[in-house]
């Protein structure tokens, strides 16, 4: 279970960056790292033994990120909470 939340954190990071391939790895005290190889390259680590969530935060933070999706209601809403500030001050 536990590599389970490691393992799908590295997939969404390997679907957002195509420029490298990530990988982790599992030291004996059951500390995780990361490591990442260009196309045909060797895979470097690139972060410290990190514990599981730790270690799910950085990759979430690792990479471009994806965009969230905005609505054209959200964005007619928010066009008008940023007339109402102006209207206000």
């Amino acid at each position: 279970m536990r590599s389970t939340k490691a393992s799908a954190a590295i997939a969404r990071l390997n679907a957002r960056d195509s420029a490298y391939r990530y990988s982790m790895g599992i030291n004996a005290a059951g500390l995780f790292y990361l490591l990442r190889a260009e196309t045909g390259g060797k895979p470097e680590r690139i972060s410290q033994d990190l514990a599981l969530d730790e270690f799910v935060e950085l990759v979430n933070k690792t990479g471009p990120q994806k965009q969230a999706k905005i609505s054209k209601l959200d964005k007619a809403f928010e066009k008008q909470l940023a007339g109402r500030k102006r209207d206000s001050e």
